[in-house]
């Protein structure tokens, strides 16, 4: 079948058109430098043509609040229609575990906007949310770093392989339209601290990381479970530190 990737030249994207086509599917990966624009249109029903199922992992260029906002509510509209126009059978997006508990964030408000349309879109869907991806590590550490002290929340994280979320979403993609969502987590919880410390000292990184109850994560103030998913998510294989190994 053909599968249309939006943000197929991405982490995600990349690691999925891969996985599809090694499966004998037809994946085609579109984003603004293949000519696919889905902010603007430009290319939408040229790419869909002869679609099955359409997949979005694509993320906006800019997280500033009314940016992303922007992104989100356009992007998602401007998709849905042309899926509608072109007849297909599927649509899937990628989101975030724990996305509705997230609201302070602009970004998770974003997020949430884009899953409540196509919800009301009336086409058959699948959105599936995972965990925080091990290769985003860095970025958390930096986002929380206080001069050389990294401030974290006590909360805890189940964090997945970038991998593991991409045969994860090429599963659902392949599968029957849930209406609804799945969840995908990796095969260990940790304490927020405790992932960063690992992750940091893999790299030789020489900040020191403490645990902060007034820590924000990403401006959001987490409860221990706030990024944990339910009893029902599918758990990856892949250990976190299994895959610092691999990138020595």
């Amino acid at each position: 079948m053909k599968v249309v990737v939006i943000g197929g030249t991405g982490l995600i994207g990349s690691h999925l058109v891969g996985k599809l086509n090694e499966h004998g599917h037809d994946a085609v990966a579109a984003s603004p430098n293949t000519g696919v624009n889905t902010l603007t249109g430009e290319g939408l029903a040229e790419v869909l043509e002869g679609a099955s199922v359409v997949v979005d992992v694509s993320n906006s260029p800019s997280f500033e609040d009314e940016a992303v906002m922007d992104f989100f509510r356009t992007s998602t509209a401007n998709l849905l229609k042309a899926e509608a126009d072109a007849g297909v059978q599927h649509h899937v997006a990628l989101s975030v575990v724990g996305t509705e508990r997230l609201q302070d964030s602009g970004y998770f408000r974003a997020k949430q906007v884009q899953e409540e349309l196509i919800k009301a879109s009336g086409a058959p869907f699948s959105i599936v949310h995972a965990t925080q991806f091990f290769e985003f590590m860095k970025g958390i550490a930096d986002s929380a770093t206080d001069g050389d002290t990294v401030r974290l929340s006590p909360g805890k994280i189940q964090p997945i392989y970038s991998g593991d979320v991409a045969a994860a979403v090429g599963r659902t993609a392949v599968g029957t339209p849930v209406n609804g969502v799945v969840e995908v987590a990796g095969p260990e919880a940790f304490q927020l601290e405790e992932f960063i410390r690992t992750g940091l000292a893999a790299t030789n990184d020489p900040r020191a990381v403490v645990t902060d109850a007034h820590a924000t994560y990403w401006g959001v103030a987490l409860e221990e479970t706030t990024l944990l998913p339910g009893p029902d998510a599918h758990i990856a294989e892949t250990r976190f530190t299994d895959w610092l190994a691999q990138q020595q």
